[in-house]
């Protein structure tokens, strides 16, 4: 099968799966539901509408309470405004266009107001994101039908048809403060005529080497465009790059709403762009002849609908005029920029659609779908692939469309394939290296080191670095929660180890300056019960600032001076679930920068060798523990 026609169809299942799964959440959900998911904003106040490109009216919005509840409304998503009325008959269907902090902007697919916006409360709600799967669909599309032609040589190399080839007669370049791996990945990302790979384990400093591989390649390119996953990704290498003094231009939203973030944007160097005087000017005119025309209601003559339909096509007329300013203020600010960064469904946005680049840089690819890199991918002769496919992989909703490879990585497939296009950043500057010892014989072949910075950094003189608790024989036996899965003893005895470890730093630090802590587990609901016990856990409230706890996804790229792993899973039949993802574990056990502990039943954990191998690892270091040390004399 055709590699393109394969991938088709996986991304097909997941698009199905993707939007079952939506449908019953929403029609089994009410409003106040759908808002704690993140998908909803309720209630919601008109601040302005404007004219945006063609006839669309495009209306700001702004959440008016509970404005600090997560949420998954962004750029580019198809989302409709409803009223509370009838929100079945009273609803018009737009895309967001713009969103920042408790703002968005809607383009509605109408040319005004509809009435019953008027009455009753007003709401947005996401819709199903087809244009993510549409964008992704078509790239793969137009990817297999240059697959056998000469623009097609890229699409060849990265589908293993022709292997990528090298330019090592250039010179070496010396990037002053990098270490030598990080030296030797900037040089093969020189070097590389179609593709460069950096694998970045954790704490490697694989943004610093991106941004200095960025500079070194802008020398001989005008622009560099610079892609990732997640907006969060796109954001710090957008402020990375900014910092270095590059002209940066982030295209979509931001996540994070920092004002430096903010300034990178294409709407706030619009603004500051001399010709959006005239814009402004322009849009106030169209708005009055818009609102002239409005006053003509029901029942009137040939006379007033002519003189209506005029108002109207005059306001048209100058939002012609309009687009054609932003046109050429957008083309001026896109010639300008040295680097365009974007996620990958937003490299195709309208400001980039149609231009063409030297190299892409696709960071984060360890937790990019396949089928979304072709977006940027189509546009570059060269690609550089960077992340970590021995940490998470991306989300994919359906198992079967996992199980068929779409969880598999282009990064993955392209490092199994091509280990001379391969550069492994070697230092690392996060971790003791005993906690950093395990992981990097599993998964890094033991080139992974530990920097003299870190190497031997402990929480006070004398402390241990690593400590995996057994909790086997104490009877902390897990119970099942529908889906998830806890174990209510288990965090009860974490918290009893974290206060005597709290009472053990006090002489050492002042609360401002306190380690920061993270307890971390795979299930849901044991984070529920993990946070429900930290808040009536008296004695670490004075501490509470310093400790978060959440899931082992949600940290990812993150780190902490101690982290706690709470394992959960202790059952007779040695049932791991989940825990068998291992890089998943790989993940969870890089956080911590001085103190790793990991509490489980060895009884349950030993049925896979990774988790026996640990337990051997940390009796190796005198690092194992049973939790009946533990027990009240």
């Amino acid at each position: 099968m055709n590699y393109f026609s394969a991938l088709l169809d996986l991304l097909k299942t997941e698009r199905e799966e993707d939007r079952k799964q939506y449908q019953q959440l929403i029609s089994s959900s009410s409003t106040g539901d759908r808002r704690a998911a993140g998908l909803t904003w309720y209630p919601v106040a008109v601040r302005d509408t404007e004219m945006g490109r063609g006839d669309y009216l495009t209306v700001e919005l702004e959440r008016t309470t509970h404005q600090d509840v997560p949420h998954q409304l962004r750029f580019g998503v198809s989302a409709m405004l409803f009223s509370n009325h009838d929100p079945k008959e009273d609803a018009v269907e737009g895309v967001v266009t713009w969103q920042s902090g408790n703002r968005l902007k809607l383009t509605l697919k109408t040319d005004e107001l509809p009435e019953w916006s008027r009455n009753g409360k007003l709401g947005v709600d996401l819709l199903f994101d087809d244009n993510s799967y549409d964008e992704m669909q078509n790239a793969l599309k137009q990817a297999a039908a240059i697959l056998d032609k000469k623009e097609g040589h890229l699409a060849q190399v990265l589908t293993g048809a022709k292997a990528p080839t090298f330019n090592d007669a250039l010179p070496p370049v010396a990037v002053p403060g990098l270490n030598p791996s990080q030296q030797a990945a900037v040089n093969r990302i020189l070097a590389a005529n179609d593709l460069a790979i950096v694998h970045g384990p954790p704490g490697t400093g694989k943004t610093t080497t991106l941004v200095q591989a960025i500079k070194a390649l802008l020398r001989e390119e005008k622009q560099v465009l610079v892609v990732a996953p997640s907006n969060a990704a796109v954001d710090l290498l957008s402020e990375k790059l900014a910092a270095e003094g590059l002209n940066v231009l982030r295209v979509g939203n931001p996540a994070r709403v920092s004002e430096q973030l903010m300034s990178l944007t294409l709407d706030a160097k619009m603004s500051a762009h001399p010709a959006m005087k005239d814009i402004r000017r322009l849009k106030k005119q169209a708005s009055e002849f818009r609102d002239m025309a409005h006053k003509y209601k029901r029942n009137f003559g040939k006379a007033e609908r002519d003189q209506r339909k005029a108002l109207f096509d005059e306001a048209r007329n100058i939002m012609k005029n309009v687009e054609s300013t932003e046109q050429y203020i957008t083309e001026d600010l896109m010639a300008k920029a040295q680097v365009v960064t974007a996620t990958l469904v937003g490299a195709n946005h309208y400001t980039v659609r149609n231009l063409r680049y030297r190299t892409v840089v696709i960071d984060e690819a360890g937790q990019a779908l396949e089928p979304a890199c072709w977006i940027p991918v189509l546009k570059a002769e060269k690609v550089v692939l960077a992340g970590d496919h021995c940490q998470l992989s991306p989300t994919v909703k359906s198992a079967e469309a996992a199980r068929n490879g779409l969880s598999t990585t282009l990064l993955e497939k392209m490092a199994g394939l091509y280990p001379p296009a391969v550069a492994l950043l070697e230092e690392q500057y996060r971790m003791h290296e005993m906690i950093m010892g395990y992981s990097a014989a599993v998964f890094y072949g033991n080139r992974l080191t530990a920097h003299a910075s870190v190497a031997g950094h402990l929480l006070h003189p004398g402390d241990t670095p690593l400590a995996f608790v057994d909790t086997a024989g104490c009877g902390f036996d897990e119970t099942t929660e529908g889906t998830s899965t806890t174990n209510p003893e288990e965090a009860a005895f974490l918290f009893k180890h974290l206060l005597q470890l709290v009472n053990e730093l006090q002489p050492h630090y002042r609360p401002e300056n306190f380690p920061g802590i993270a307890i971390i587990s795979p299930y849901r609901q044991q984070i529920a019960l993990l946070n429900e016990q930290l808040d009536h856990a008296a004695a670490l409230q004075p501490y509470r600032h310093k400790i978060s706890v959440n899931t082992i996804d949600s940290f990812q790229g993150q780190e902490r001076d101690v982290v706690y792993i709470s394992m959960t899973r202790s059952n007779p039949d040695s049932n791991i679930g989940f825990l068998a993802d291992i890089r998943r574990m790989n993940v969870a056990m890089t956080r911590a920068r001085k103190k790793l502990v990991v509490i489980g039943d060895s009884a349950t954990l030993s049925r896979l060798p990774f988790y026996a191998d640990f337990i051997t690892y940390a009796e190796k270091q005198n690092a194992y523990r049973s939790a009946w040390e533990y027990a009240d004399n």
